[in-house]
C-alpha cells in the first residue's frame, strides 16, 4: 500500500515549478526613489521655464517634452522588471513518468538564400536536431528552402547519408554540439577527445561531405552523377528560377522504411525537403508563409501534436532540449493551458566584450522572463516550442485537456510518393486564397515580425506560453559581426515592432480584456522603440548647440535641482551595471551596450520610424532583409579584436559620426569657455559633462574618422558629409 502511495504521488508531482526572481522588494525600493527623482525632473522643467524674453524657452520646452518620454518609457519599463519569473523543468519526472512513450515532434528549419546562409550551415543544423536524445521514430524534420536551390537540395541529401554514422557517434559519445561545424570548431585535436580513432574517422566523413557540397556549388550546377542519385534532382531545370518555380516535395527519409537505419541498426528519423511554389504574381508572405506550408505538408506526412520551429543558423546546443520544453506541456495540472515554449535566442560568436552588444543579457534574464510574470511570452520566431492545434488557430476553452499523442498520425499506408503528391498541393500559391491561414490559421501575414503578432494572436485566444532559459543554451545562432548588420537587423526588427502598434493587433486595442496591464505594457516596451529615436536625438542635438551659444538647460551643481538629475542618472548606471555583472559581463561589454543602446536608438529606431510612416501612408511596401551568415576574413579577426566595422558608406554611419561631431564640437567650445572665462556660466556644467559622456562613448567612431586605416574605417566621403553637416548644426538658431 506504502508503495502504490508512493507510486500515485510521484505521478502527481508537477513536472516544472515556477519561482519569482530574487530582490524583487528592493528593485521595487528603487524603482520608487528613481521615479520620484524623475517627477522631481518634471516638476523643475514645468516651474522654470524660461519667459518668453528669455533665450532658450523653446529649447527648455523640448528638453521637457523628452524628459516626459524618458518617464514615461522608463515607467514601461517597470511592467517587465516588477514580477520576475523563472521556470524549472524536472526532465528526470518526465522520463520517469512515460520513459519512451513521449508525443511525436515536427522539427521546422527555414532557409531562404544558399547565398546568404550557405547550405553547409544549414545541414549543420539540421544533423544538430536529428541528434536529439529522442525516439527517432517520433522524430521528424523538415527544411523548408525559400530559395528554391539544388544546391540546398544536394546537401540535404548528402546529410541525409551522413546521418548514419553522425547520430550513432553522439549517442555513443554523448557528443555536444551536436551540430558536425560547431563541435569539430570547439574539438579541433582529437587528442581533446577520449576517442581519437572515431573521432577521426567521423570528422573526415564530414570534411569529406563538405567539400563535395562546396565543390558543387562552386561549379554552379550538379553533375549527371549526383543527379542521378535521387529522383528530387528532376524537379530542377534550367527555367527554374528562386522566385517562379513549383512546389517540391521530396522525403529523404522515410522513418517508417525498416530499411532506414543508422550503422548500428536504430531507426532514423523523418527527413523532408520542402520548396513552396513561387510565382511573381502571388505574394509569398516571407517567412511567415514558409511556416504556414510546413504546418500543412507535415500534417500529411507525420502530423506531430508538437512543433518545433528554428531558424537554419540555430543549432541545438542541447541533445535533451526537447524533453525539457515537454515537462511543460506534460504536466498535469497546467501543461494542457500551454501553446508554445519559447527559449532565448543566444549566439556561439559573442566575444567577450560583445562589441555589438548581441548577446542582449538584460532582455533574455530579465524582460521577457518580466513579462512571463504576466502570463505571456514573446514569440521569437526561432527556439520555440509550439502545440500544433494553438498554432492551427484553436481557441483555448476550460474542456480541452490536449491530450498528446504519443505516435505520428501518418497514414500507415500511404507510400513516399503519394504523400509527396498529396502535400505539393497544400504547398500551392493558390492553397491559401479564401482560406484563414494567415490570418486566423498558422503565423499571420502583413507583418516584418510575424513572429511576435502571431504569439500575440495566440494568447489573445486563450492559451498562456512560457519563456523559458536553461543554464545550458538550447540553441546557438550566429550574431551579426559587423555594425552595418546589427543597425540593419534591428532596423527590421523595430520597423515590424512599430508596424504592430500602429495596427489593429496594438496591444491595448486587439488584446483589450484578453492579457493582463502588465503584458499589454510589457509588449509596449518594444512596439514604442521607433518613436524613443526622436527625445534622444533631441537630447543628444539641442544641449551642445545651447552650449556653443552660453544657453544653459540644467539646473547649477550647487542647486538642489541638480540631486533629481544626478540620482536618476548614477541609480540607472548603477542598476545596468549590477545586472551586467550579475550575468556574467565585463564592464567593457556594459560600456559597449551602451555604446549601441545610442547607435540604435539614433539610426535603427529612426530610420525604422520613417521607413513604417511612409509604408502606413502607402508610399512603399514592405521588404523583408536576410541578416548575411557569412563575412570576409579580416572583418572577421576585426570583430574578434573589439573592432568596431563601419567600412560602409551607409547612411546610418553618417548620422552617428555626424552626432558624435557635434558633441565633441559642443564640449571642446564648453571646455575653451571654462579656460577664457567667456560666456561661461555655472549652469553649463552638465552640458558640458553630458556632452563628455557621449565623447567618451564615441571614441571608436573618433577613431574610424581619423585615425585607421584599415578596410574597417568610416569612407572619406562619410568623413566629409559628416564634418559639413556637425558644422551646420552648430549654426542652427536656438529660440
Amino acid at each position: 500500500m506504502g508503495g502504490h502511495n508512493g507510486g500515485d504521488e510521484e505521478a502527481n508531482l508537477p513536472l516544472f515549478e515556477t519561482e519569482v526572481s530574487k530582490g524583487k522588494l528592493a528593485y521595487r525600493v528603487y524603482a520608487v526613489t528613481v521615479l520620484i527623482g524623475i517627477c522631481s525632473i518634471w516638476v523643475y522643467r514645468s516651474i522654470k521655464t524660461p519667459t518668453a524674453e528669455e533665450h532658450g524657452r523653446w529649447a527648455w520646452i523640448g528638453m521637457f517634452m523628452a524628459e516626459l518620454w524618458f518617464g514615461f518609457y522608463w515607467i514601461i519599463t517597470l511592467s517587465v522588471r516588477w514580477n520576475v519569473t523563472h521556470r524549472y523543468p524536472f526532465k528526470d519526472r518526465l522520463i520517469n513518468r512515460y520513459g519512451d512513450k513521449l508525443p511525436a515532434v515536427d522539427v521546422f528549419i527555414c532557409t531562404a538564400d544558399p547565398r546568404i546562409e550557405p547550405p553547409t550551415m544549414v545541414i549543420s543544423t539540421v544533423l544538430s536536431v536529428m541528434s536529439y536524445n529522442y525516439p527517432p521514430d517520433r522524430l521528424s524534420i523538415y527544411l523548408s528552402d525559400d530559395g528554391g536551390s539544388e544546391f540546398t537540395f544536394y546537401a540535404l541529401l548528402e546529410a541525409s547519408h551522413f546521418s548514419k554514422h553522425w547520430i550513432p557517434f553522439c549517442k555513443k559519445f554523448s557528443v555536444e554540439p551536436r551540430s558536425p561545424a560547431a563541435y569539430f570548431a570547439q574539438n579541433s585535436n582529437p587528442k581533446d577527445t577520449t576517442v581519437p580513432k572515431e573521432w577521426l574517422d567521423i570528422k573526415k566523413l564530414y570534411e569529406d561531405m563538405k567539400c563535395r557540397i562546396e565543390s558543387v556549388i562552386e561549379k554552379g550546377g550538379t553533375s549527371k552523377d549526383i543527379r542521378d542519385q535521387h529522383k528530387g534532382f528532376l524537379e530542377w531545370n534550367s527555367e527554374l528560377t528562386k522566385q517562379d518555380h513549383q512546389s517540391i516535395v521530396q522525403i529523404l527519409i522515410d522513418g517508417r522504411n525498416p530499411d532506414a537505419v543508422d550503422d548500428d541498426g536504430h531507426k532514423l528519423p523523418t527527413l523532408v525537403y520542402l520548396a513552396r511554389e513561387k510565382r511573381p504574381q502571388f505574394p509569398h508572405n516571407f517567412k511567415a508563409g514558409s511556416m504556414n506550408s510546413l504546418i500543412r505538408v507535415s500534417a500529411v506526412i507525420s502530423n506531430a501534436p508538437i512543433i518545433l520551429n528554428v531558424d537554419c543558423d540555430m543549432y541545438s546546443n542541447n541533445s535533451d532540449a526537447i524533453k525539457e520544453a515537454l515537462c511543460f506541456f506534460m504536466d498535469k495540472e497546467r501543461g494542457h493551458k500551454i501553446s508554445y515554449v519559447q527559449y532565448p535566442q543566444s549566439y556561439d560568436n559573442i566575444t567577450k566584450n560583445d562589441i555589438y552588444s548581441n548577446a542582449a543579457s538584460a532582455i533574455h534574464k530579465i524582460e521577457l522572463a518580466g513579462i512571463d510574470g504576466w502570463d505571456v511570452a514573446l514569440f521569437c520566431g526561432t527556439g520555440c516550442f509550439h502545440r500544433r492545434d494553438s498554432l492551427c488557430g484553436l481557441k483555448f476553452s476550460k474542456n480541452y485537456r490536449g491530450e498528446l499523442n504519443s505516435q505520428c498520425n501518418i497514414t500507415k499506408d500511404s507510400s513516399v510518393h503519394d504523400m509527396e503528391q498529396g502535400s505539393k498541393v497544400l504547398a500551392s500559391c493558390s492553397y491559401e486564397k479564401g482560406t484563414q491561414w494567415g490570418k486566423e490559421m498558422g503565423l499571420v501575414y502583413g507583418c516584418l515580425v510575424e513572429d511576435i503578432i502571431t504569439g500575440l494572436t495566440i494568447q489573445c485566444r486563450g492559451w498562456k506560453p512560457v519563456h523559458y532559459n536553461p543554464e545550458r543554451k538550447a540553441f546557438l545562432g550566429v550574431a551579426p559581426n559587423t555594425l552595418d548588420m546589427s543597425l540593419v537587423q534591428h532596423k527590421r526588427w523595430c520597423e515590424g515592432l512599430f508596424h504592430i502598434f500602429l495596427s489593429k493587433y496594438c496591444p491595448f486595442t486587439y488584446a483589450y480584456g484578453k492579457i493582463k496591464l502588465g503584458a499589454q505594457l510589457g509588449y509596449c516596451l518594444y512596439l514604442l522603440w521607433a518613436p524613443n529615436s526622436f527625445a534622444l536625438l533631441y537630447y543628444l542635438i539641442i544641449p551642445s548647440i545651447c552650449l556653443l551659444r552660453s544657453i544653459p538647460l540644467f539646473p547649477e551643481v550647487s542647486s538642489l535641482w541638480f540631486l533629481p538629475f544626478a540620482y536618476v542618472y548614477a541609480a540607472r548606471n548603477a542598476c545596468s551595471i549590477a545586472e551586467a555583472l550579475a550575468f556574467g559581463d565585463t564592464l567593457k561589454a556594459w560600456w559597449n551596450s551602451q555604446r549601441m543602446w545610442l547607435f540604435r536608438r539614433t539610426t535603427s529606431y529612426l530610420f525604422a520610424f520613417i521607413d513604417t510612416m511612409t509604408r502606413q501612408l502607402g508610399f512603399s511596401q514592405s521588404a523583408f532583409s536576410i541578416t548575411a551568415k557569412v563575412v570576409d576574413d579580416d572583418v572577421l579577426d576585426r570583430y574578434e579584436e573589439g573592432t568596431m566595422e563601419f567600412g560602409t558608406s551607409s547612411l546610418m554611419f553618417t548620422v552617428i559620426a555626424t552626432l558624435a561631431l557635434l558633441n565633441l564640437f559642443g564640449f571642446g567650445g564648453g571646455i575653451l569657455k571654462i579656460i577664457w572665462g567667456y560666456g561661461f556660466a555655472e549652469g553649463l556644467t552638465v552640458q558640458i559633462g553630458l556632452c563628455l559622456v557621449v565623447v567618451m562613448i564615441n571614441l571608436p567612431v573618433y577613431q574610424a574618422l581619423f585615425l585607421r586605416d584599415d578596410n574597417g574605417r568610416i569612407p572619406s566621403s562619410v568623413m566629409f558629409k559628416s564634418l559639413v553637416l556637425a558644422s551646420l548644426a552648430c549654426l542652427i538658431p536656438v529660440y
